[in-house]
C-alpha cells in the first residue's frame, strides 16, 4: 500500500463508504432504526468476522440478517438451532453411494447447511454444547473436518448468530471458546414511539419493501483486503492493547472494578476485533489512519463477551458493559511515561 498515491487512497476510502453506505440504505427499506446494529453487524463482514445478536424475541434479530443475506450476491442457509440437533445436521455425513454403472459403492460426503456463504444460526443457545462447538473450526479456520476429509468452505464465509438472554429453560450458554469466535456481540434493544409507528406502517398495510442486491463476494473480499491495510499508529494500538490488559484481574492496568468482579479478562482475539473494527470506523470518517475514538466506539461490542463475571460480580447483578465503561473511563488515551 506503500507505493499507492493519496489520490488512490482516497479513491479506496470513498469507494468502500459507498459501498457501505449503499449495504446500509438496502437493509433500511426493510429494519426501522438500531443504526448501531446495523453498523456492526457491517463492520463483522467487512473484517471477516462473525455477528452474534442477543435480544428479546420479535425485534427483528432474524429479520436483519434475512435481509443483509438479500442485499448481497452470497449463498444463504438459515440452521435453527434445537436441543436435538446434531452436529452431522449442520456439517454434514458420509453416505453411500453406488455407482449405477458398474455397481461399486463408496462413501460419499454430502454437505450440510455450512457450506454456504452466509449462515445464520438462530437461536444458537438451544443446541446442545456438542452441536455448537460442530462451529467452531468452521467460524476460525473456514474449513470443515468430517469422517477424515477436510473440506473448504467457500469464502466469504460470515456466520451470524441470534439467541434469546431472557428464556433460559431449555437453553445451553454458549461456552467461553465458543463465544470468542464471535467478532462482535450486539445487544439489540426496543424501539422507540417513531419506529414503531414505521414499523406498523411497513408491516400492517400492502407496503413490502425490494431488496436488491448491492455487493457481490468479490468486492466483500476486497474490502476486507482494505480494511488491513488502513495505518494505525503506534500510540493508538498501545491503547487498544492497555485496554485489553485492563480486563485481566490483578493485572498491572486493572481497575478495580475488574479486579472486583472479573474473572477472566478478554483474549487477544479482542484486541484484534477492536483493531480491526477501529480500521474500519475510520474509513467511515474518511481517513485512512485510526484513531482513539474509533477504538473507543469499537471496545464494547468487540469485548463485552470476552469478559467473564465471578460469582461477586453475578451476585451483584454486574453487566461487562459496566465493567467496560469503567475500563473506557480510567484507561488514559496516552500511556504514562515510564518511572
Amino acid at each position: 500500500m506503500a507505493a499507492a498515491t493519496e489520490a488512490q487512497v482516497e479513491q479506496q476510502v470513498h469507494k468502500f463508504r459507498d459501498e457501505f453506505a449503499a449495504l446500509r440504505a438496502e437493509i433500511g427499506k426493510m429494519i426501522v432504526g438500531h443504526g448501531d446494529i446495523v453498523d456492526g453487524v457491517l463492520a463483522c463482514l467487512f473484517a471477516g468476522g462473525h455477528a452474534l445478536l442477543e435480544g428479546v424475541p420479535g425485534l427483528g434479530k432474524t429479520l436483519l440478517i434475512r435481509t443483509l443475506a438479500q442485499a448481497l450476491s452470497l449463498d444463504f442457509n438459515r440452521i435453527q438451532f434445537t436441543p436435538d440437533l446434531m452436529p452431522a445436521d449442520i456439517i454434514g455425513t458420509n453416505i453411500i453411494n453406488e455407482d449405477p454403472h458398474t455397481g461399486r459403492r463408496a462413501f460419499e460426503f454430502q454437505r450440510g447447511p455450512l457450506f454456504a456463504q452466509m449462515v445464520l444460526a438462530d437461536e444458537i443457545n438451544r443446541a446442545t454444547p456438542k452441536t455448537q462447538s460442530a462451529l467452531l473450526e468452521a467460524m476460525q479456520e473456514h474449513s470443515v473436518t468430517s469422517g477424515g476429509g477436510h473440506h473448504q468452505l467457500k469464502e466469504p464465509f460470515f456466520v451470524m448468530a441470534t439467541q434469546n438472554p431472557i428464556e433460559q429453560e431449555g437453553t445451553y450458554p454458549l461456552p467461553e471458546a465458543q463465544l470468542d469466535r464471535f467478532f462482535f456481540k450486539l445487544v439489540v434493544g426496543y424501539s422507540d414511539r417513531r419506529e414503531l409507528q414505521t414499523i406498523l406502517e411497513r408491516t400492517t398495510t400492502t407496503e413490502k419493501p425490494q431488496i436488491r442486491p448491492v455487493l457481490t463476494g468479490e468486492q466483500i473480499l476486497a474490502a476486507q483486503a482494505l480494511v488491513r491495510r488502513v495505518v494505525i499508529a503506534p500510540h493508538v494500538q498501545d491503547y487498544i492493547i492497555r485496554l485489553i490488559l485492563a480486563t485481566h484481574p490483578a493485572g498491572a492496568f486493572a481497575t478495580e472494578m475488574v479486579n472486583k468482579y472479573i474473572r477472566w479478562g478478554s483474549s487477544p482475539r479482542g484486541a484484534q476485533a477492536v483493531t480491526l473494527a477501529s480500521k474500519i470506523y475510520a474509513m467511515l470518517d474518511g481517513r485512512y489512519n485510526v484513531g482513539f475514538d474509533d477504538a473507543r466506539r469499537a471496545a464494547l461490542p468487540g469485548l463485552r463477551h470476552r469478559l467473564l463475571l465471578n460469582f461477586e460480580g453475578e451476585a451483584e447483578g454486574m453487566s461487562t458493559d459496566q465493567v467496560l465503561y469503567d475500563i473506557l473511563e480510567r484507561v488514559p488515551l496516552q500511556a504514562e511515561p515510564a518511572a
